[in-house]
């Protein structure tokens, strides 16, 4: 089935997913509402989500296995151009350009690309979410006119030419120059050395024919920062493409995913563009050169232009969280049906995942998962309020910034932890090109490090609890310090306790019982994580106190030998935010048995993020060595209550096998054991199962009739 969407069209969701076929289920008394929880996993724009995930339905769009890159190119770029032709693009754009302005409900469906190949989600990201969006953010109502609609037709593939080789997440200190002439009222746009050269630039290879270039701009011999300029690349040559005089560029050639994305280098040699070419939003070049901004401060200036272009990290957030959900759909289909090694009945095999091990492989990211998913759901509302304009002061920018950056390192690393699990538990079976679970792993490696490196954006979320911790450093003091908890206390938008309760109420002691029973309590998991991202923030800002007099050398020699602990506490802050996002959600569940199941897997989430820091709780004197016990062995115990759901959870994310299109989740492997147990059940009936030597060896000897050793 193919599912064509139109901005004019009203979507018909998909009707309630069934479960995979040949699934085995193990549970015994209610399941739980699968259609209900479905639709609380895919959000407020359920129904876009859905119409988006069954695109991937259409054989056109789905990504073909070991395709040579050179064809897989061509492949992404008609897929490209029949999404623009089904009017699923324009989603977030005005409607003065044949838009919707719907901006949450743009990356909601884009997210879902990934579905049938995650290169034709992100070269639809490069020219619509990056180089289309920074031409409507950063641009004039006259740019938009006179740009936009070949960008949103694809008869202007374009570059987001931000990165260089030699600055990758480090933006500002970019080298390429815009230099402007005012005897010609042009740009100038240079290359200086080659480590200015534009790296990893989606269509930059082949396709693109301008691109969204940033430099420093330079008139009158003041540097004003980073800005970005819209310059034509290449034009038509016979049936081909060419470089335009100045600009030059190479293939990036065979990556380790992504292929399908002809990513390139670009740089340029004196190339004159239009002074009105710049993107003025932010900052304006007159005739004679005089540069003007409506921001005044030359920072501020700078993070509010990156910041209109955070979607990018949304997406990617949004993205890793369907593939990390794909990839358990198959993992727990499959291991929900294939059957190794007997157990006590010595002619039954027992099913994968009834075994613990599997359990603890799988069920803590199915937790991870669903708590990643729910807390993405609050990030996508926050980024829809502020470019809606509904939300949208310089407080919920920053906001969504920061709440970017902390989402995109946690959901990108863990797809590619789920993805490898996945794998791995999967066998032999799991590293065939046909289950996809290789190929998700190769296309989603660079996730990691686009957008902005992983372990840089969580020093910037570090950075910001810092100054949440107070506004200038130095000063921190003892009143301060207890003003912030007290402020943080009462902004919660959850209830909790005051520090000094949690660490009491874990280190009480009591049997394994009452212990476990006080684990399961939401407060306390709220205590113990907050706490741990409370106390790493307030040891560091007193760590780094001294580099209020120190030398600038000596000042960011400390905040380096610090910079670890600080990336640990924007980690533990992340953590905190998508346990919070899933205790949020557990209330929308009507259905009573559907919301027992979602309070244990939050509590599985909860529980083991506290397990595996269990040092760091041990080493603080926030909990006790029995209680550090109790957390692992019941863990354990909310893996034996998940088990019988495990099917339902996974099939309520919508993902049908056809979505996953792997051999080993369309129920392929249930037929296979069904078939070999009924042959070997009717071998043993009709008495032509020959004697295991085991057995008989075994009989024997408890008759008395085994046969001497030699020895004896």
């Amino acid at each position: 089935m193919t599912t064509t969407v139109r901005p004019d069209q009203t979507v018909t969701p998909s009707a309630a997913t069934p479960p995979s076929p040949g699934a085995t289920r193990t549970d015994v008394g209610e399941h739980i509402d699968v259609e209900a929880l479905g639709k609380l996993l895919d959000g407020r724009w359920w129904e876009l989500r859905r119409a988006a995930r069954d695109l991937s339905l259409d054989p056109e769009l789905q990504k073909i296995e070991g395709l040579p890159v050179a064809e897989h190119r061509e492949r992404v770029l008609a897929q490209a151009r029949l999404l623009a032709e089904r009017g699923v693009v324009h989603r977030a754009y005005p409607a003065s350009v044949g838009g919707q302005e719907d901006p949450g409900g743009n990356l909601a469906s884009f997210e879902e690309l990934a579905v049938a190949d995650p290169s034709l989600q992100i070269k639809g990201g490069v020219q619509w979410g990056l180089f289309g969006s920074a031409i409507l953010h950063l641009g004039n109502a006259e740019h938009h006119q006179r740009w936009l609609p070949g960008v949103l037709d694809l008869s202007v593939p374009g570059a987001f030419a931000m990165t260089e080789i030699g600055h990758g997440s480090d933006v500002a200190a970019i080298a390429t120059t815009a230099t402007y002439d005012e005897a010609t009222e042009e740009f100038v746009i240079h290359t200086p050395i080659t480590a200015a050269r534009k790296e990893f630039l989606g269509n930059a290879a082949l396709h693109g024919v301008a691109a969204v270039v940033f430099a420093q701009l330079i008139t009158r011999g003041v540097n004003h920062g980073v800005h970005a300029f819209y310059v034509p690349i290449r034009e038509k040559s016979g049936s081909g493409l060419r470089y335009l005089p100045g600009v030059d560029g190479s293939d990036d050639g065979l990556k380790g995913g992504l292929n399908g994305v002809d990513n390139g280098r670009l740089w340029f040699d004196h190339v004159r563009v239009p002074r009105t070419n710049l993107l003025n939003r932010y900052g304006d070049v007159a005739p004679d050169g005089t540069y003007s901004s409506p921001i005044d401060s030359p920072g501020r200036r700078f993070f509010t232009m990156l910041g209109t272009l955070v979607q990018g990290r949304v997406s990617l957030s949004g993205s890793a969280v369907s593939v990390s959900k794909m990839a358990l759909a198959i993992a727990i289909t499959y291991g929900s049906q294939r059957r190794q090694f007997t157990g006590a009945d010595e002619t039954s095999e027992v099913v994968l995942l009834d075994y613990q091990q599997h359990q603890r492989r799988l069920l803590p990211l199915l937790a991870r998962t669903v708590a990643a998913n729910l807390a993405h759901h609050e990030l996508l509302d926050r980024f829809d309020g502020v470019f809606s304009g509904e939300h949208d002061t310089d407080d919920d920018r920053q906001d969504l910034e920061t709440l970017a950056a902390a989402a995109k390192p946690l959901t990108t690393w863990l797809a590619l932890e789920t993805l490898q699990e996945a794998r791995e538990a999967c066998g032999g079976a799991g590293y065939m090109a046909e289950n996809r679970l290789v190929g998700l792993r190769q296309d989603m490696d660079v996730y990691v490090t686009f957008e902005g490196d992983n372990n840089v954006l969580l020093q910037l979320v570090g950075k910001r609890l810092l100054t949440d911790y107070g506004k200038e450093m130095a000063k921190i003091d003892i009143a301060g310090a207890a003003r912030y908890v007290a402020a943080r206390a009462a902004d919660m938008t959850l209830h909790r306790t005051p520090l000094r309760r949690a660490a009491q109420s874990v280190l009480d002691s009591g049997s394994r019982a009452r212990s476990a029973g006080h684990l399961r309590e939401a407060d306390t998991q709220r205590e113990l994580l907050e706490d741990r991202v409370e106390a790493m923030v307030a040891e560091i800002a007193g760590a780094l106190r001294p580099a209020r007099n120190a030398s600038p050398v000596e000042a960011a020699a400390l905040f380096n030998a610090h910079q670890h602990e600080l990336i640990e506490a924007a980690r533990a802050h992340g953590e905190l935010l998508q346990w919070e996002a899933f205790t949020a959600a557990l209330p929308k569940v009507r259905d009573p048995r559907t919301r027992e199941v979602l309070t244990t897997l939050r509590d599985l989430y909860g529980l083991t993020m506290i397990e595996k820091n269990l040092a760091w709780y041990l080493m603080n004197g926030r909990i006790s060595a029995q209680r550090a016990k109790t957390v692992t062995s019941y863990v354990d115990r909310l893996l034996v209550r998940l088990r019988p759901h495990a099917v339902d959870l996974v099939t309520a994310f919508g993902y049908r096998p056809e979505h996953l299109r792997a051999t080993i989740a369309t129920g392929v492997e249930a037929e296979r054991q069904d078939e070999a147990r009924a042959y070997f059940r009717r071998r043993r009936a009709a008495g032509q199962e020959p004697v295991n030597e085991k057995i008989l060896h075994a009989n024997q000897q408890k008759s008395g009739m085994a046969e001497p050793d030699e020895d004896d």
